[in-house]
């Protein structure tokens, strides 16, 4: 089994920052492909951040610049570093992970997902 438990959510004004952190409870952690996804109410799940093999990472366009998703193998932790947050930026925010190589931003690509932790940008 693999659990992922999410963390650090919470309010912010637009402009502030946020690091969320997602434990990863599995004796493979390393071999993870991991990433962040998120979903506002009426919206899709959107992929935010992927990060896989060594230091591989993807982003989507609208977090580019913003967002750092990176990983501590030896804490089995996966962290997004958010920053210059928007009120777009309100959401859910899911951590995500799968045994199988891939800097995928789709839902489909992973089998492993936490429950969620909140994050509202007030303007």
């Amino acid at each position: 089994q693999v659990l992922l438990v999410e963390s650090g959510g919470g309010s912010v004004q637009a402009g502030g920052s946020l690091r969320l952190s997602c434990a990863v409870f599995s004796p493979a952690y390393s071999g993870y492909s991991m990433a962040w996804f998120r979903q506002a109410p009426g919206k899709e799940r959107e992929g935010v951040a992927a990060i896989a093999g060594i230091a591989n990472t993807n982003y989507a366009d609208s977090v580019k610049g913003r967002f750092t998703i990176s990983r501590d193998n030896a804490k089995a932790t996966l962290y997004l570093q958010m920053n210059s947050l928007k009120p777009e930026d309100t959401a859910m925010y899911y951590c995500a992970a799968d045994f199988r190589w891939t800097l995928g931003l789709r839902a489909n690509d992973y089998n492993y997902w936490g429950q969620g932790t909140q994050v509202t940008v007030s303007s």
